[in-house]
């Protein structure tokens, strides 16, 4: 059986159909067609993947990501959409990638991360992994203001019968996130075309603009919990003010990222449910200790 790993073929459309339909039929629905149409698949998500008769049939995505965190800039390969075909499991293709990947990013990277589910978490201490806590940040909230804040379409469903405003929401976003201040300290940098494929897709209904503020926040809203995934403004502002501008119904903030001042916000050891993070790389020694959290926005 040939097990030579393929890569850097997005641009093929069998290759990457087939990667689609293992995608889908492995993770629920997930498929990255719409965001390669869309011009935001770039080369910074590579599929490293085993094909055999034609078919995509084991694959780990590697993901090169620049994080500023406490002001340095940090080159991490965060691994991810970990599949193999059925039939093919248990046959050690998944180690067979791993193995390469080591091979050929361990001296050009400042470090190794993955999100694994608990099916597999004595797979990957094998190959150096070790598990870490993220730390979440929360605080209870309240306003008298009204709501501000504009919901703005991103989905083709929002926009059938006007496309060009879903295309120029699409730019105002993008161009908001490449002007964008930071409210964290440790952030994702020079990488908006993963960011857009939460906002084009996942998240494509939890985009808002504030006018005062001219700024995008992507955001969920569960009852009365506000949970923020990002910030993007050229100025910045106090993050009181924007959590604000989404109105008095909102008593509870809960960020998807590492605020820059922590100072009013709980602090708490957080695991996703059958989500744990593993580590590799002396560049995560002191990851507990600094209690950060991986930008929601950031994981693929």
């Amino acid at each position: 059986m040939n097990t030579d790993i393929i890569r850097n073929y997005r641009n093929q459309d069998d290759l990457r159909r087939s990667f689609n339909a293992l995608a889908e039929k492995t993770f629920d629905g997930l498929n990255f067609e719409a965001w390669y149409q869309d011009g935001y698949w770039g080369d910074r998500y590579n599929p490293h993947s085993i094909v055999i008769d034609g078919q995509v049939t084991a694959n780990v995505s590697v993901n090169t990501i620049d994080f500023i965190w406490n002001g340095e800039k940090k080159r991490l390969i965060q691994l991810g959409t970990v599949m193999t075909e059925e039939r093919f499991r248990n046959q050690g293709l998944i180690r067979r990638i791993m193995q390469e990947i080591d091979q050929k990013y361990a001296k050009a990277v400042d470090g190794f991360y993955l999100f694994a589910n608990d099916s597999v978490l004595d797979f990957y201490p094998k190959f150096g992994f070790r598990k870490v806590m993220e730390y979440r940040y929360t605080k209870p909230f309240s306003t008298s203001k009204e709501c501000s804040m504009i919901k703005v379409p991103m989905s083709t469903t929002d926009s059938l019968c006007n496309p060009a405003r879903r295309n120029d929401n699409r730019s105002r976003l993008a161009d908001a996130m490449g002007r964008n201040v930071s409210y964290s300290r440790f952030r994702m940098v020079d990488n908006d075309n993963l960011m857009m494929f939460y906002a084009t897709g996942f998240m494509q209904d939890n985009v808002y603009y504030s006018e005062k503020y001219d700024t995008y926040v992507i955001a969920d809203i569960e009852g009365d919990t506000l949970m923020v995934h990002d910030v993007f403004s050229e100025v910045k502002h106090s993050l009181d003010d924007i959590f604000a501008a989404f109105g008095p119904d909102i008593r509870q903030i809960v960020l998807g990222f590492t605020p820059s001042n922590g100072e009013g916000y709980q602090v708490s050891a957080f695991r996703e449910e059958d989500c744990t993070l593993f580590v590799k790389g002396r560049v995560f020694d002191s990851f507990e200790q600094d209690q950060v959290i991986f930008p929601t926005l950031s994981h693929a």
